[in-house]
């Protein structure tokens, strides 16, 4: 899996590129948090559940339709009053998404049951270039995880860069 700062990056770059007007402090924390709620599925191990089970590591966490309830839940909680609410969920579950789409490019694990509940089967996208994260934070002042991070910092924020450098032009051609 990448990181908790990879799938941060991830929502944050969607936030800016896609919703620049709803982009503050609260919808990118937000925005963060539903990048990286899939992974509490790790506590599925303190109960005995085994990796390959759905309700284990990358089973139903990871998939869209867990995505499509969590985004427009967490709008509605700290959004509902707002008339935006609805884009703010869209965004919130596109921040989720990200994060099986982003693990089905890891080099390791087991892959993501993405389109769960209709299939359980855990799948990998044909390109695996993101090297899979250490859990633990001082793992990351190691060799693996420097590479970690640069090759988070080349597969996640250079498109995501880019991505809102699109949007910049794009929003200075409208003007």
């Amino acid at each position: 899996m990448p990181s908790v700062f990879g799938h941060v990056l991830a929502s944050t770059s969607l936030g800016y590129a896609f919703f620049p007007h709803r982009v503050q402090r609260r919808a990118l924390l937000l925005a963060g948090l539903c990048a990286v709620a899939p992974d509490a599925d790790v506590l599925a191990f303190t109960f005995g559940i085994p990796y390959e089970s759905i309700w284990g590591h990358r089973g139903w966490t990871h998939s869209l339709a867990f995505a499509a309830v969590l985004g427009p839940a967490v709008a509605w909680l700290f959004y509902h009053r707002k008339r935006y609410w609805p884009r703010m969920a869209l965004y919130f579950a596109l921040a989720a998404a990200s994060h099986p789409l982003l693990d089905m490019l890891t080099t390791g694990g087991l892959g993501c049951a993405l389109w769960w509940p209709f299939s359980e089967e855990r799948l990998f996208f044909p390109v695996r270039v993101i090297r899979v994260s250490p859990l633990e934070m001082g793992d990351f002042l190691s060799k693996w995880g420097i590479k970690v991070l640069l090759s988070e910092a080349f597969w996640i924020g250079l498109p995501g860069a880019v991505l809102m450098a699109v949007r910049l032009f794009w929003a200075g051609a409208k003007e």
